[in-house]
């Protein structure tokens, strides 16, 4: 696939969105001198490149009751299993991300629960999943740093 071309417009549009998504195009227009219209071909033009994936929403968790998170890594019987695992972890709504990994674990999970007696139940529940060995569970602390809008920025900013 080629690599889709910005402009500084369209390097400016973005970083505007990035800060904030919900932007109107009529407002980047006016900070840009350019009209609305241009605006919304180009982020279309940007959403056919698949550069653009849609916008997203940030909660506050911890305003509704979800401020426990914990690190789960899963060791697997057999590592064909991988795929069927995934699966099931799909449909575990309070684990927000899921990689698979070299090293210790065969996959990684982040988990979001009310307290410790919710993702106990949310790990017991992978513990449960057919090809799953075992687990191992950090607890974390507090979530330092969780900003994707400086590595947006900074990608953009060395194309």
């Amino acid at each position: 696939m080629a690599k889709f071309k910005l402009d500084e417009v369209d390097h400016q549009i973005l970083d505007m969105l990035i800060d904030n998504t919900r932007t109107p195009f009529t407002d980047i227009a006016k900070k840009l001198l350019i009209s609305a219209g241009t605006v919304h071909v180009r982020v279309k033009k940007m959403e056919d490149a698949g550069i653009i994936k849609g916008s997203s929403l940030t909660l506050d968790y911890e305003k509704l009751g979800y401020s426990f998170i914990a690190y789960v890594g899963i060791f697997l019987e057999k590592t064909h299993q991988t795929k069927f695992v995934l699966e099931r972890l799909n449909e575990i709504p309070y684990i927000t991300v899921a990689s698979v990994t070299t090293g210790k674990f065969n996959l990684f999970c982040k988990i979001r629960a009310k307290d410790t007696k919710h993702a106990k139940e949310v790990i017991f529940e992978i513990d449960d999943i057919d090809g799953v060995s075992r687990t191992e569970t950090m607890i974390s602390l507090e979530e330092s740093i969780n900003d994707k809008k400086r590595l947006m920025h900074t990608i953009f900013n060395e194309l």
